[in-house]
């Protein structure tokens, strides 16, 4: 027999009907009620501040969100198929956008598609690597995110280039980066726990907008140099001019060689110690994370 107490409490479904029974007016009316319903108890505060996301996504735009060019982590096509191998798996991600020597983007490189191939012994040649690329997905900066989120689901693709006003690569965004936005900062097994560092075996490869205080403080530094924030921008001081990829300077117990550059700035540096105590010793900073 169904209960008819009236100290029967009310279901979850009723309380949020009598909740918005007042129809909010505007988006800041549907916050306050939803600000007060996760003061209440009627939702989670998790939801609610999920639900304000989802919200705000949409006044959000591609160019908001984005990866920059600079930090681009991409496949160079000219690059020697080994190299281009170890590059992958030693970045870790599942998508790569793929440059040719023109700097082009020549298509995208799914992981899976590149295992598939060695597996099947599919993937002995250079040319054989080409032949895996998919074609790219291009969009505007100035598309919004839950425009861009609804393509991402229906072209069931993971990863589009970014161009701006002039047609050109600005940089990537991922559905992640996307999702990221709603749920907050998604992390796997492979995220590094720092944010500019990214440890390999025997060497550290770090973005030159590193802080110079936080490149000291992570290898047990003290490097200064005057008016300038950035390891990138120390390596340019002491070289006394913009330098190519190869070019090497030493900081300390430390060798930085600069391994991307744009013309106009470096943008990553290969970090290697000069014996091996500063080793044991960096190699202990790194474990303490």
């Amino acid at each position: 027999m169904k209960d008819t107490d009236s100290s029967h409490s009310p279901s979850w479904l009723d309380r949020v009907k009598t909740l918005f029974s007042d129809e909010p007016k505007s988006r800041e009316d549907l916050l306050t009620l939803l600000r007060e319903a996760a003061q209440d108890g009627l939702i989670e505060p998790d939801a609610e501040r999920m639900i304000e996301r989802v919200l705000h996504v949409s006044d959000l735009r591609v160019r908001d969100v984005m990866i920059p060019r600079s930090k681009m982590r991409a496949v160079e096509l000219d690059r020697p198929l080994d190299e281009v191998l170890r590059f992958i798996v030693e970045e870790g991600h599942s998508r790569y956008p793929v440059m040719n020597a023109s700097d082009e983007v020549a298509g995208v490189l799914i992981t899976k598609d590149v295992l598939r191939a060695l597996v099947n012994g599919e993937l002995n040649e250079h040319a054989d690597l080409e032949r895996l690329l998919r074609a790219p997905v291009f969009v505007p900066e100035s598309k919004r995110l839950n425009v861009i989120l609804r393509e991402f689901k229906t072209g069931r693709t993971h990863l589009a280039l970014v161009v701006d006003e002039y047609a050109e690569l600005s940089g990537l965004i991922t559905i992640e980066d996307v999702l990221e936005e709603i749920v907050g900062e998604i992390e796997d097994e492979y995220d590094e726990e720092e944010k500019y560092v990214r440890k390999r075996k025997g060497y550290w490869l770090v973005d030159a907008q590193m802080p110079l205080e936080d490149f000291n403080r992570y290898f047990h530094l003290d490097v200064d140099c005057d008016e300038v924030e950035t390891v990138g921008g120390c390596v340019v001081k002491a070289l006394a001019h913009i330098p190519e990829e190869g070019e090497q300077v030493a900081l300390e117990n430390l060798q930085l060689e600069v391994t991307r550059s744009d013309g106009r700035r470096v943008q990553e540096v290969k970090v290697t110690l000069q014996d091996a105590q500063s080793g044991e010793e960096a190699g202990a900073r790194d474990g303490d994370g």
